[in-house]
């Protein structure tokens, strides 16, 4: 069943390629890795197989990589994606020797693809589990690792109809699962090599905050006084605008936080929406009634930061006080401006789900986000642990930030407690490789 499945699969996107580029790249990543490996591998080394779906299991898998490579640099790494969300961000990156598409789970892509590449071992980051590639695997007496997974009761494994498919969770020689929960769930199914080390995203996290970009423009556009605001030329922490960040923003999120904002004019706003597109950027733009925008591509130097649009003169129109709202307009920088903020907002939530969290609380901050993040472990542990503030409404929104204005501390103390849930959960890195005979 599951490779007539796969096969129906297949021939999907043969014909959805005809129409979209983003899964006519994935078909030809697919077909083309093959010649790509035996292009590139070396014939005398020894490789280590990390697969990632996309490119948030490859920010999870990535800690374990790098601390490999420094560990026992004898090794060679083979990194494959499915999504060319993964593939085509990360195909230059470096910590690999080997980067390209997952051939699609037939038996004979896998069996040509595990004859060519020759694992000494393989991590699976997340949820992958390829039926095919893991029967060969197992059947070849090759280690292979399921890293940072996750079960829930819903899942296909725990159900009587999936009784079949859950097998190919034996093939796995160890689990490194986030939470107990999930310990639990495989063994009513009776897997218990299992051992609960937590999300290697939190040390993924800790390195991004170690080697964070210093971004000048940034810095000034934060630190220079809005019109509203002391005009002293040099100011003291305490006399510092108030820095909003909001990261991966949609319009829904938008449409919660930017009315209480335009009514505050004494806070700097800096926005990195989800989506960089002219049209929404032009929405978030209109919608920000009587404050000064400038958008980052825009900026040569941080003397550009006073040249700015004002939404309340008209289109185009052009002021030399300084800006007080900072739009993002490309890609790369997010998970550093975090640093610069007071309060931090993570998008998504009122979607498909939140965005990546923990690159905001690990600076320190309070974090808001939408109510669609009960699928998001580290999004319950904010909330639990009182860094994390969840908001349904524009209303849930005003309060918290009305309580932000009359109780600073309050700001500070909740910033406190998101930082120390980051600190507290790290070393899934090590406890992996610890126990990973190499």
């Amino acid at each position: 069943m599951y490779n007539i499945v796969i096969f129906l699969y297949l021939c999907g996107v043969a014909i959805a390629s005809l129409f979209n580029e983003k899964v006519r790249k994935m078909w030809r990543g697919e077909r083309q890795a093959i010649r790509t490996i035996k292009e590139k591998i070396d014939p005398n080394a020894q490789y280590v197989w990390f697969h990632a779906a996309s490119l948030g299991e490859f920010e999870q898998g990535r800690p374990l990589m790098e601390q490999l490579r420094r560990e026992h640099p004898e090794y060679k790494i083979l990194l494959t994606f499915f999504s060319p969300s993964g593939y085509e961000v990360r195909k230059n990156y470096e910590g690999a020797d080997i980067i390209c598409y997952l051939p699609l789970d037939t038996i004979l892509n896998a069996r040509r693809f595990l004859r060519t590449i020759r694992p000494v071992m393989a991590f699976f980051i997340k949820y992958e589990f390829w039926y095919n590639y893991l029967h060969i695997l197992c059947h070849r007496g090759i280690p292979v690792y399921s890293v940072s997974s996750i079960f829930r009761p819903g899942q296909v494994f725990f159900r009587w109809y999936g009784q079949q498919y859950s097998r190919v969770l034996k093939c796995f020689t160890h689990f490194f699962v986030q939470n107990e929960e999930s310990r639990e769930l495989l063994s009513t199914i009776g897997i218990d090599n299992v051992t609960v080390v937590g999300d290697t995203r939190f040390d993924r996290v800790l390195q991004i905050k170690e080697a964070a970009k210093q971004l000048p423009i940034v810095e000034a556009f934060c630190q220079q006084p809005t019109t509203n605001g002391p005009r002293n030329a040099t100011l003291s922490q305490r006399e510092q605008p108030k820095v909003f960040i909001a990261g991966s923003s949609w319009q829904p999120d938008e449409e919660i936080f930017i009315p209480w904002l335009n009514e505050h004019k004494d806070w700097k706003v800096v926005i990195a929406p989800h989506v960089i597109g002219e049209d929404h950027l032009q929405q978030i733009e209109h919608m920000l009634e009587g404050r000064k925008v400038v958008r980052y591509s825009a900026l040569e130097n941080q003397q550009a930061i006073f040249s700015s649009s004002s939404q309340g003169e008209g289109a185009g129109a052009q002021s030399q006080e300084p800006a007080d709202v900072l739009i993002i307009d490309c890609f790369g920088l997010l998970s550093s401006i975090y640093h610069y903020a007071d309060v931090t907002y993570v998008g998504g939530g009122f979607g498909v789900g939140i965005h990546n969290t923990l690159e905001a609380a690990v600076w320190d901050v309070p974090v808001f986000f939408g109510p669609n993040n009960h699928r998001f472990q580290e999004a319950q542990g904010l909330k639990n642990c009182g860094g994390g503030l969840e908001i349904s409404n524009a209303d849930d929104f005003r309060r918290y930030m009305q309580g932000f204005e009359e109780h600073p501390e309050l700001m500070k103390e909740l910033g406190e407690k998101s930082g120390a849930y980051v600190a507290s959960l790290a070393g899934a890195t090590q406890k992996v490789l610890s126990f990973v005979k190499l």
